[in-house]
């Protein structure tokens, strides 16, 4: 097949093309990830992304390649979440930029396209690093323009393509991390991915959709979640009041004196309540329900296996606080001078900073990298005249700077990395001090704290000389994997002595949503037989994915 013009109708098919063979090799790109932590992974992020842009280009009705490439855009910008998604979302904002006012486009136009591309990826980037999603664009698109042996549009993109991998799998060369690990880069191995959609579209070739069971299960969810909630005329209406889900870890030894059928537990289940969903896969068996007695159907579950992720909603309080939050929306309220927006998880994590002056808090973090939409949405919210937004993750500042420059009031990213970091930040801002006074201040309490996290790997490697295995906890100094240890505690004392120098005055620990008591006590105890000179301070961040967030000063 070949094609001397790119048209519209072609361009939206190979953008239709390129989110389903993004989305399938999403799991693909997440692996490709160095540290082995579970994070806002690198496939999970463009794959959202690219899933915005084309929700915007299926709006309109068009045949024109530049007002194509412009819906692309927009969409891609509004929903760009990580750092991989707003290099994403920038390349495409340069592609459209070259295609500006093009019904139809041949190679030469196409490939200046590419090369646009490219100048505003790396503009978007503070430090841009060789070996990662920029150098296989910057290759691809400069091979692009020297590809002069054709007018063909479908060769220019086998060829940019073919640069593309060729690209891709000499980024360990260059980035030595990479190299240690032995793996290519994440975000360009995406690109690529985007590109062979690309191809496969010009080809005349289709990509089906593969289903992600566990998403599906997901999807259920939320389809019955609003299912309930347009039914609700009132709170005494909600006749099921407690949305409950957890997993069963089936257990052997259990199974022995309680045989368990799938279809009759759900029969059980089923007399406790409704909106029941329950999926059994390999050993874990999912569960969600809306019932009036979730102790008991626990304790049912229980007689099979371990629970684990356990999460109850009391959806009558929910329902009573988005009708307030809705009245609150109805009445004008006039703006404020100065809001700070937070994004942090974890309901002790959320007080802490509420306590500290936090006027917004964006639902997010690790595993949950809001989109530049999510933040322009909290700006828009706390109706101030001027925001100070506080990423609190590497993988979100580049989002949050992509909303300020998108905003037309006064914001400032203060870029915190960590959540003691953006603690530290926040308790030494002070209102009567100006922008200056307070950015430079907070520069300060950055580069004063020292943050440890601790975690469990998502599979086997080997980095900074440490071997892990799949499951192992490991322990983060900053943003470096220090320590691993098959005991989550044993990690914790590891990583503690690693922090903790004769320098440092307190230290505060955040207990996350899956430590014990005994758990708690022996960390504690720890703490004071080996850190007599040092304050500490013990709280219940109730966090996912980190064990124990730890902030030393």
């Amino acid at each position: 097949m070949s094609t001397r013009l790119l048209t519209g109708k072609m361009f939206k098919k190979m953008i239709q093309l390129a989110q389903k063979h993004l989305l399938n090799n999403k799991e693909k790109i997440n692996d490709l990830n160095v540290f082995p932590v579970p994070d806002g992974d690198t496939g999970t992020n463009m794959s959202l992304t690219m899933t915005s842009g084309l929700k915007e280009v299926n709006q309109i009705n068009s045949n024109s390649v530049s007002e194509i490439a412009a819906a692309f855009s927009k969409g891609l910008l509004m929903g760009a979440r990580g750092n991989s998604g707003v290099i994403l979302s920038q390349i495409f904002r340069g592609f459209n930029k070259g295609l500006e006012g093009k019904e139809e486009v041949d190679t030469s136009q196409l490939a200046l396209a590419f090369s646009e591309g490219v100048t505003m990826a790396y503009q978007a980037v503070t430090n841009p690093v060789e070996g990662t999603i920029l150098t296989v664009v910057k290759d691809a698109a400069k091979l692009a323009n020297q590809f002069e042996d054709t007018t063909d549009v479908v060769k220019l993109m086998e060829a940019v393509t073919k640069e593309a991998r060729r690209s891709l799998d000499y980024t360990p060369e260059l980035l030595p991390v990479l190299k240690e690990v032995g793996v290519v880069d994440s975000g360009g191995k995406g690109l690529l991915v985007i590109y062979e959609g690309f191809l496969a579209a010009l080809n005349g070739e289709s990509i089906e959709e593969i289903i992600d069971e566990s998403n599906h299960f997901e999807t259920k969810i939320k389809n019955e979640h609003e299912q309930s909630v347009q039914s609700f005329i009132d709170v005494g209406s909600i006749e099921h009041g407690y949305c409950t889900e957890f997993m069963v870890d089936l257990n052997d030894a259990k199974l022995k004196k309680h045989h368990f059928n799938e279809q009759s537990y759900r029969k059980e289940l089923d007399e406790y309540g409704d909106s029941l969903l329950v999926a059994a896969d390999e050993g874990v068996v999912k569960v969600h329900i809306h019932t009036e007695k979730p102790g008991e159907v626990m304790a049912l579950s229980q007689k099979f296996g371990d629970l684990m992720n356990i999460d109850i909603e009391n959806m009558r309080k929910q329902y009573e606080e988005i009708m307030s939050a809705d009245e609150a929306k109805r009445k004008k309220h006039s703006p404020v001078n100065i809001a700070k927006i937070v994004v942090s998880s974890g309901a002790g994590i959320n007080s802490m900073f509420e306590s500290i002056g936090a006027d917004y808090i964006i639902q997010g973090g690790q595993t949950m990298n809001p989109s530049t939409q999510d933040i322009l949405n909290a700006i828009e919210k706390v109706n101030a005249k001027e925001v100070y937004i506080f990423p609190n993750n590497k993988n979100i500042i580049l989002s949050a700077n992509q909303a300020a420059e998108m905003s037309e009031i006064n914001i400032h990213v203060v870029p915190t990395k960590t959540i003691p970091e953006g603690i530290a930040s926040l308790f030494v801002f002070d209102e009567a001090n100006d922008s200056n006074a307070n950015l430079e201040g907070m520069k300060e309490a950055i580069e004063d704290v020292k943050t440890g996290l601790i975690t469990y790997a998502v599979r086997d490697t080997e980095v900074n000389e440490l071997k892990i295995k799949k499951d192992d906890f490991i322990g983060l100094n900053d943003h470096s994997i220090a320590v691993t240890h098959t005991n989550k505690i044993e990690t914790a004392k590891k990583l503690l002595n690693d922090l903790i120098d004769e320098d440092d005055e307190i230290l505060t620990i955040f207990y996350g949503e899956d430590m014990t008591e005994e758990e708690k006590k022996e960390i504690v105890t720890y703490i004071e037989a080996t850190f007599e000179d040092i304050e500490s301070e013990f709280h219940e961040g109730n966090q996912p994915v980190y064990s124990f967030i730890i902030m030393v000063e």
